[in-house]
């Protein structure tokens, strides 16, 4: 069942979200050459517990890290370790956490340094896609015009977009109804919905530089493209609301799309 928030609910999931925008800003000077992966999720830790919020990746199904953390070919769910960051990397990074009863959830993409053509080309397609995903949650249109907008922007880069994974409702739960995938399937329209102020949603496009395909690492979590192109992935919380979408996962200043020339978002 799908669960409308009020506006007071609303400034509630807020709160997660600025917890989850801040510890962004928190971590972004770690995200540069040399830095293993595993002192950025320390660093996510900190972060969170200084906020006071609760990390909601930790253990969730057995998830042994506070964030995820995907470089180049890895797509989503990375495991931080002992990995380091290198010029020309593409990271993904990925924090939930929870405050006040509710929860905030958001995936940056980095690039370390100037990145190849493939990766600057695939950052730009992934960040232009969630725009056209938010910009599309406003009260009147569909749940399948929202996906179209996003399977638009990508199929028409020429692009691997990603089926295998989808965005999701959001709320005191992270994951709720309804899912929120990036392509239009048969299923979504069967059960398309208006919507409506209330409905908050992770939209999530996640896109490769190759082709779409992708598998699971013997690890059981780490995500990877078939063809080892790089992978981008860009998450916000959206809420609709009567004067259009508001994104819940920034900190006070930030803007979204992004400034051109900020390193992530």
């Amino acid at each position: 069942m799908i669960q409308f928030k009020s506006p007071r609910e609303i400034e509630r999931m807020a709160v997660a979200g600025e917890m989850v925008a801040l510890t962004f800003q928190a971590i972004q000077p770690l995200i540069v050459p040399g830095t293993p992966t595993i002192e950025i999720d320390e660093a996510v830790r900190d972060s969170v517990h200084d906020l006071g919020g609760k990390p909601l990746f930790l253990g969730y199904h057995g998830f042994p890290a506070h964030s995820c953390i995907s470089v180049n070919e890895q797509v989503v769910h990375g495991i931080p370790g002992p990995r380091k960051l290198q010029d020309g990397d593409l990271v993904s990074i990925d924090i939930g956490i929870g405050a006040d009863g509710f929860c905030g959830d958001s995936a940056r993409s980095f690039l370390i340094g100037e990145g190849s053509r493939s990766a600057i080309r695939t950052l730009e397609v992934c960040r232009e896609a969630l725009a056209a995903g938010i910009a599309a949650a406003t009260p009147g249109n569909t749940l399948v015009e929202l996906v179209q907008a996003i399977e638009t922007s990508i199929r028409g880069a020429k692009l691997g977009l990603v089926e295998k994974y989808v965005g999701h409702g959001i709320g005191r739960e992270m994951h709720e109804e309804p899912q929120v995938p990036n392509f239009v399937t048969k299923s979504l329209k069967q059960n398309d919905l208006e919507l409506r102020p209330g409905l908050v949603l992770a939209i999530e496009p996640m896109v490769n530089g190759g082709t779409g395909d992708v598998y699971t690492l013997d690890d059981g979590w780490t995500v990877v493209t078939v063809d080892s192109e790089v992978s981008a992935h860009c998450e916000h919380t959206v809420a609709v609301t009567e004067e259009g979408p508001r994104v819940l996962t920034l900190a006070p200043g930030e803007a979204w799309p992004p400034i051109p020339g900020t390193p992530g978002q």
